[in-house]
């Protein structure tokens, strides 16, 4: 990684990523690991709606989403379909609790790419709630969720049924709010911790290309722990995985909506501090990636043979990985999927290569 002193890089993001179809290779795979499941409702159906509101922040601020409304005859169908796939997605379908719950709100964004609804389920008996969200299948962003949730700490829960796509809720607090209102509050301690997380978020997005994570598109998750809290940062968009040509897209340090954070790192860790915490990182990559080998392979032979996105970005990031990695296999590299698996080894061999050399 190049030194966090370095200022911002002027990073475009493509201004509107083409949506990918599941190919029959990935249908297969999603299938055997139980991701792919009849749904009672597609995405489409929620497209219907008559009417909506902007829904505002408490502070009365425009969030970009939008509470949509039904006709009565059919927002009693959609509604128990929405709880069935609650169920579905909670307690693998047992709908002895849809009595007890209750669709307290559907909003629609019309800001990103896949253009998501929310839904909001409260259970009635306890007034607890949570969300999901219902998006268009886009295999790319499948991709980003499958990685996600072999390659991170945290596992992810989401069901795919032909072009519809279902996730659950990250909770945690948005990044772009926790570093204007929350991280000023932070003591040295925990400012540390915080600087210390990003070292290792921006290192794990590097090595299994997870692209654009702008301050709004990941989650600060914090957890009290005795005498202190911990905090974690957790990717929430996985539209931008492995398709653009530029390899600082990959490296949240370069962008400018995480110029704060990369200044606390900078104010906070000599470089040795940094190596070492990437090097922690890539050590805990290669043993997911040994946890998962199977699956790994399977879903990178798919993605290989898959198409998410176009020559020009592939041509362009192989070269820049190359001259990062000075590894030849890049050059060979014809598919978005060729790059990730030459990344994935490269990251392996060289675990191995240190290994080896302790024991000379």
């Amino acid at each position: 990684m190049t030194n966090f002193l370095l200022c911002m890089d002027d990073l475009k993001i493509s201004k509107r990523k083409p949506s990918y179809p599941i190919s029959q290779k990935l249908h297969n795979y999603l299938s055997e690991y139980n991701r792919n499941l009849k749904l009672p409702i597609f995405y489409d159906d929620l497209l219907r709606f008559q009417g909506s509101i902007v829904v505002y922040d408490k502070d009365d601020n425009d969030t970009l989403w939008i509470r949509v409304y039904y006709n009565e005859y059919e927002r009693e169908e959609i509604e128990l379909s929405l709880k069935k796939v609650y169920t579905i997605l909670h307690s693998d379908g047992n709908e002895s609790t849809i009595p007890f719950l209750s669709v307290d709100a559907i909003d629609y964004c019309t800001f990103g790419n896949s253009k998501p609804f929310r839904i909001k389920i409260r259970n009635i008996l306890n007034d607890n709630y949570t969300y999901f969200y219902i998006k268009t299948a886009d295999a790319s962003r499948i991709y980003g969720l499958e990685l996600e949730h072999m390659l991170s700490p945290y596992n992810l829960n989401f069901l795919v049924y032909q072009n519809t796509l279902i996730e659950e809720h990250i909770a945690g607090i948005p990044g772009d709010e926790f570093i204007k209102n929350f991280l000023p509050k932070c003591d040295k301690s925990e400012k540390s911790q915080i600087a210390k997380e990003f070292v290792k978020f921006n290192e794990r997005c590097m090595i299994r290309l997870l692209g654009d994570m702008r301050s709004y598109n990941y989650v600060i998750v914090p957890t009290h722990d005795f005498d202190h809290v911990v905090y974690k940062i957790r990717a929430i968009d996985f539209d931008q995985q492995s398709y653009e040509g530029k390899f600082n897209i990959y490296r949240p340090q370069f962008f400018k909506e995480n110029l704060k954070m990369v200044e606390l790192v900078s104010e906070t860790f000599q470089r040795l501090s940094i190596d070492q915490y990437k090097i922690e990182e890539r050590s805990i990559l290669v043993k997911r990636l040994k946890s998962y080998h199977n699956r790994i392979d399977q879903l990178l032979e798919c993605m290989q043979d898959d198409v998410i996105s176009k020559k020009e970005n592939i041509d362009l990031l192989k070269s820049k990985i190359f001259d990062y990695t000075l590894d030849r296999k890049f050059k060979k590299s014809k598919t978005m999927g060729d790059i990730l698996k030459c990344a994935l080894n490269y990251l392996t061999q060289n675990y191995e290569n240190v290994n080896m050399e302790k024991f000379r």
